[in-house]
C-alpha cells in the first residue's frame, strides 16, 4: 500500500508539479489550497506525512502545525517556505514541524527528505518489548505515545523519532553526528545545533527537572545518552 502525502500549498503550478512527481515516486497524493480544509483534511489522520507551505489563505501553516500537533497527531510535517530567515525555522520546529524547506528548492531534495521522514518514521522498534516505563515516563513504541506522571505529552514526530532512537540504544553514547545520520537521515558536514535543540525540547517535556535531567544525560565533547 503506498504512502498517503497530504500536501497544502497554494500555488497551483507547484501542486501540479510536486503531485505528478510524487505520483511517479509511488506515492498516493491529495491536495489542499488553504489553511483550513489542509487542516481539516490533515485531522482525518489518514496521512503518512504532511507537506505544508507556511504562507496560506485562511489559515498560516504555523497555525496549522500547531492545530495538528495539539490534536495530538505525530504525523511528520516537512514544511515549505519561501522564507528563509533563522527564526522563520526555529518557529516551525517550536511548533512541531519535522523539517524545513526553503523555495526554491530541487526536487530531489524534497523527494529526500520525504523519503528520509517516512523512513525514520516507519522502522520499526528493535526493543523487546512496545511499552517501556523509566521512573515517571511511560513510552509506546508501537502507539507512539508518550506519558508523564500518567498524563498524555505531545511529541512531534521527529521529537518521537529522537526519543525512540535514544531509549533503543539507552546506555550508549551517541554522538550528534550519529543522531543527524540516523534519526534524521543527514549527511556529515550539516551544523548539529539542530539535535541539542530537540533535546532541550524534549528534556523540557519529559524531565522532572529540565536542568538537571535524569534520562537525557549530556556527555561534554561526547553527545548524549539515555539513562534509564
Amino acid at each position: 500500500m503506498p504512502h498517503r502525502i497530504l500536501l497544502v500549498e497554494d500555488e497551483p503550478g507547484l501542486v501540479m508539479t510536486l503531485t505528478d512527481r510524487l505520483v511517479s515516486e509511488g506515492y498516493a497524493v491529495e491536495s489542499r489550497e488553504d489553511g483550513e480544509s489542509g487542516l481539516e483534511e490533515a485531522l482525518s489522520g489518514t496521512y503518512d506525512l504532511v507537506l505544508l507551505d507556511v504562507m496560506l489563505p485562511c489559515k498560516g501553516g504555523f497555525d496549522v502545525c500547531r492545530k495538528i500537533r495539539q490534536a495530538g497527531l505525530t504525523v511528520p510535517i516537512l514544511m515549505l517556505t519561501a522564507r528563509s530567515q533563522v527564526v522563520d525555522k526555529v518557529v516551525g520546529l517550536q511548533l512541531g514541524a519535522d523539517d524545513y524547506l526553503t523555495k526554491p528548492f530541487d526536487m530531489m531534495e524534497l523527494l529526500a527528505r520525504v523519503e528520509a521522514l517516512l523512513r525514520r518514521w516507519a522502522t520499526p522498534s528493535v526493543s523487546g518489548g512496545s511499552i517501556l516505563q523509566f521512573g515517571s515516563l511511560q513510552i509506546d513504541l508501537r502507539r507512539a505515545e508518550v506519558r508523564k506522571d500518567n498524563q498524555p505529552v505531545n511529541l512531534s514526530a521527529r521529537e518521537f523519532q529522537l526519543l525512540r532512537y535514544l531509549v533503543e540504544h539507552r546506555g550508549e553514547t551517541l554522538s550528534r553526528e550519529r543522531l543527524l545520520t540516523e534519526v534524521w537521515g543527514y549527511e556529515a558536514g550539516v551544523p548539529t545545533r539542530t539535535v541539542d535543540v530537540h533535546i532541550a525540547w524534549l528534556r523540557q517535556k519529559l524531565e522532572q527537572n529540565p536542568r538537571n535531567p535524569q534520562h537525557l544525560i549530556t556527555l561534554r565533547g561526547l553527545g548524549y545518552r539515555f539513562q534509564a
